[in-house]
Parts: structure tokens; C-alpha cells; sequence
């Protein structure tokens, strides 16, 4: 189980200025989401959500690594990432509604801020200028990472012919 860490609201605001997701929001912005946000502590190995669970929160990585990983049958655990400070997991739950399409699980101890998306949704339907802002990032992010598998895809293709 998480545990939860106080954490002042300015300190929380420069954590979420550095985050990709969140990078260029204007003050205001980042005070927003700040008070959203959540600070929890895990040790390593703690599985923070499994694939199929329901998405609930997305997650800001302030210290330590987690590793996404996926189950392969017949093969295992397959890495799909290991990601570190300043990185975003989970957030396909704040846009769909759909179940976690893998694991998340500890590598290091972490230090980590939640957003729960039924209040990271309840600030965007207030706040239109923040929307606009925040979903331009993910697009960004969420075409980032569609590049990185697609260079992943051609490396392997290219393996395969050796």
C-alpha cells in the first residue's frame, strides 16, 4: 500500500513544472494541478497496478525508477520500459476508460505524485485554458513514445533478417 507524504505546495509546483507532461504551464496552471496531486512513497518491488486493473491514477515519477513491464505467454515478463525522474506513467487511464494495458512495478524506491482522474478531470472541465494546454502535452508524449516503438519495431524487423 502507498504511503502518503505531505508536501507544500510549492515544492509540489516546481516537481510538476519539470514534468514533461506539464512542462509550459503557466503558474496558475501548475498551482492547479499541484493541488491534485498527491505525494506517495513506494519501496522496491511494490506492484503499484497490474495489467487489467482499472485505471485510476496517472503518476509522476519524483525519485527512484519503475519498470512497465507486460506478460508474454509462453515467454514471461517482457520490459516495455523503465522510466525515472520527470516521467509520466499511467496516464492512459486519465484519458480513457479503459483497464491498464500493463504492469507497473517498483525498480528502485520512489517517491511519486498521483493524480486522480476523476479530479485531474474535474480541473479541466473548469479550467478550458488549462485543458488545452495539458492535452497538447500528452499529444506530444503519447507521439514520443509511438516514435520510440516505432524505431524499436525496425530494430527488431531488421534483427530478425540476420
Amino acid at each position: 500500500m502507498a504511503a502518503a507524504v505531505p508536501a507544500d505546495a510549492a515544492s509540489k509546483e516546481e516537481q510538476i513544472a519539470k514534468i514533461h507532461l506539464f512542462a509550459g504551464l503557466r503558474p496558475e496552471a501548475l498551482r492547479l494541478v499541484s493541488q491534485v496531486a498527491v505525494e506517495e512513497t513506494h519501496s522496491q518491488g511494490t506492484v503499484i497496478f497490474k495489467h487489467g486493473d482499472v485505471g485510476e491514477k496517472l503518476y509522476v515519477i519524483l525519485e527512484g525508477r519503475v519498470r512497465i513491464t507486460r506478460e508474454v505467454q509462453g515467454m514471461g515478463e517482457e520490459a516495455l520500459a523503465i522510466v525515472g525522474p520527470g516521467d509520466v506513467f499511467g496516464e492512459m487511464a486519465l484519458l480513457d476508460d479503459s483497464v491498464r494495458s500493463a504492469d507497473a512495478r517498483v525498480h528502485e524506491r520512489c517517491r511519486l505524485l498521483a493524480i486522480h482522474r476523476d479530479a485531474f478531470e474535474d480541473l479541466l472541465f473548469v479550467h478550458k485554458d488549462l485543458a488545452y494546454e495539458v492535452l497538447w502535452n500528452v499529444v506530444r508524449m503519447l507521439t514520443r513514445r509511438l516514435r520510440e516503438t516505432n524505431e524499436k519495431f525496425a530494430m527488431l524487423s531488421f534483427a530478425a533478417k540476420f
